[in-house]
């Protein structure tokens, strides 16, 4: 458990790789802009 073991967060980092352990960041999905309500009838 450390930089070798490739199953633990730090030994994924040391090694540069990714997995469920360590995953990617997610990227914001860019928010639609809020909605103005139209004119009421």
């Amino acid at each position: 458990m450390g930089k070798g073991d490739l199953r633990t967060r730090r030994g994924k980092i040391y090694n540069g790789s990714y997995g469920k352990t360590r995953p990617h960041k997610q990227k914001k999905k860019p928010t639609a802009a809020p909605r103005t309500p139209g004119p009421r009838r």
